[in-house]
């Protein structure tokens, strides 16, 4: 059983030195400078126009939290991939009607 999701184990293994390595080049090589202007609460340099605590849209926490919800979901699609050869006709036409609701979902986000 271990074999069959042994390429997912090494696709996440090189993904997870491959992000290192890359992390780590960039904190090495990347020079940058801190200072006063920088490091303050309004990095552009210009005085708030309104005061911090103001009404912010609230479709945007929404997008938000559809966004995560639809992404979420998806990860239900790994599952059904890994084991398409073993399962029946069954499993197959509740993922088409898992998928259609789902588009259904997006397209009324």
């Amino acid at each position: 059983m271990f074999l069959e999701y042994l390429n997912i184990f090494i696709f996440l293994f090189i993904l997870l030195i491959l992000s290192l390595i890359l992390f780590l080049l960039n904190y090495v090589f990347v020079y940058q400078q801190q200072y006063l202007e920088k490091i303050t609460a309004y990095e552009c340099g210009f005085q708030p126009f309104e005061r911090s605590i103001s009404d912010f849209d609230i479709r945007y926490y929404l997008i938000a939290i559809l966004f995560l919800i639809f992404d979420l979901e998806l990860i239900f699609l790994i599952p059904f991939l890994v084991t398409c050869d073993y399962l029946g006709s069954q499993a197959l036409i509740s993922m088409f009607i898992f998928i259609f609701l789902l588009v259904v979902g997006f397209y009324y986000e």
